[in-house]
């Protein structure tokens, strides 16, 4: 049964929330001419749980990569201090290793630079990307198979590197940009802005395999929470 004390802690939880969550409803409606003008600007280096406007971006590109850098931050907890052996762990003959999750999760990425910094339609790779990428990006038997025998550095070297290329990119664009909508995207008009949010989101859906798989190692303690 809940102490007194831990009530009154929930309660103070909601009531900030509630109040975080009217003041964002606010900004969520400011034009965007009032981004830099009201919001403070993120440039301190362990801002991590700071999800807004970062120094070197437009304003609501920045809040993009705070939430990508967040997301990211949060799967690499995941696989801290992995060894090849759990990397290469294959649950059932239908599962995908972690590190083949790792490198999905670049190729993914490295495929949406092509289409939106690049200009090309989907699927419109260079044969140096197809055969770097396409593996990875599938998945499946193919993956199981080629993607093996490397230590975790190898995944966190090829994450770090196709996400500066991103932050790069993103550095040169603005928010005009970002909300660009592309009347011909297969799930109906879809603006920049969504698609890399959907690069945010599809690491949080690997992040919760990787932890399911995680929990299946050999030797692996019970998941609690």
């Amino acid at each position: 049964m809940r102490t007194e004390k831990q009530l009154l802690n929930r309660r103070n939880f909601l009531r900030n929330t509630a109040t975080i969550a009217t003041g964002l409803t606010g900004l969520s409606m400011l034009p965007l001419g009032g981004w830099a003008a009201g919001i403070p600007v993120s440039n301190v280096e362990n801002d991590i749980n700071i999800i807004g406007p970062k120094a070197g971006y437009s304003p609501q590109v920045g809040t993009l990569v705070s939430m990508m850098d967040w997301m990211r931050f949060v799967v690499l907890l995941s696989v801290s201090k992995m060894q090849t052996t759990e990397l290469d762990y294959l649950h059932d003959a239908k599962s995908n290793t972690i590190g083949a999750m790792l490198l999905h999760l670049a190729a993914t990425e490295r495929f949406y630079q092509i289409h939106t910094f690049e200009g090309k339609k989907w699927g419109d790779w260079s044969e140096a990307d197809k055969k770097r990428w396409s593996i990875a990006s599938e998945l499946g038997e193919p993956a199981r198979e080629a993607i093996k025998g490397h230590d975790l550095n190898y995944y966190l070297d090829t994450l770090k590197e196709v996400r500066q290329h991103t932050l790069d990119e993103f550095k040169k664009r603005d928010d005009k940009w970002l909300l660009s909508v592309d009347k011909e995207w297969p799930w109906g008009p879809t603006n920049n802005y969504c698609k890399w949010f959907h690069v945010c989101e599809h690491e949080s859906n690997h992040n919760g395999q990787i932890k399911w798989i995680a929990g299946r190692l050999p030797g692996a303690k019970p998941h609690e929470g």
